[in-house]
């Protein structure tokens, strides 16, 4: 092999290697919390999140909740979704909503900081109970073992999850095609301490 084409085979290894590194998805430094104030009281102990990030987060995440929380046609089909007493009604939830639409209550949410730092922006997730006592997003794309914790976790698991609002409340038949609410999803992760 020549001068130049080992150049050229070695600039080919370089910019594959290079592709390949960037389609692997960036990881973000990502915490849970069953309510405001536990992130908040991580907050004061010098925690990855100041209270303003988990002010902010815990609203967006109320936002989504109400925007794209699951909606289902009775409290037995919802309950069997996320557990005994995980449910209310989406008026209780949303304030202007239906009585006869249910809804899994916010079980937590999931914060991630976004730019890297304790500058840096973070995104919210909310929380819900699966019936195997875990805890997924909105978006069923990760299943929890605990709501409480942190660990790093890939950007798209911050996606704002597709609207439910509106949308016809899912019945037993309709959870049961989909495979449950909480067990579709992707992979399951864990919090630690």
């Amino acid at each position: 092999m020549t001068k130049r084409s080992k150049r050229i085979a070695i600039a080919i290894v370089g910019a594959t290697a290079f592709s390949l590194a960037g389609c692997r998805e960036e990881q973000v430094d990502a915490a849970a919390f069953p309510n405001l104030q536990s992130c908040l009281n991580e907050s004061l102990r010098g925690g990855m999140f100041t209270a303003e990030d988990c002010e902010t987060s815990f609203a967006q995440a109320e936002t989504l909740h109400v925007e794209s929380a699951p909606r289902y046609d009775s409290l037995a089909v919802c309950e069997e979704q996320h557990g005994e007493g995980a449910c209310g009604t989406e008026a209780t939830a949303t304030q202007a909503g239906s009585g006869s639409i249910f809804m899994p209550l916010l079980a937590g949410y999931l914060i991630g900081n976004m730019l890297g730092g304790r500058a840096g922006m973070s995104a919210a997730q909310p929380l819900y109970k699966t019936s195997d006592g875990r805890f997924t997003n909105a978006a069923r794309s990760s299943t929890f073992s605990n709501n409480v914790g942190s660990t790093k976790l890939a950007t798209s698991q911050f996606v704002r999850p597709a609207a439910t609002v509106g949308t016809t409340p899912m019945s037993r038949a309709t959870a049961a095609s989909r495979g449950g609410f909480g067990t579709s999803g992707g992979g399951k992760t864990g919090f630690g301490g």
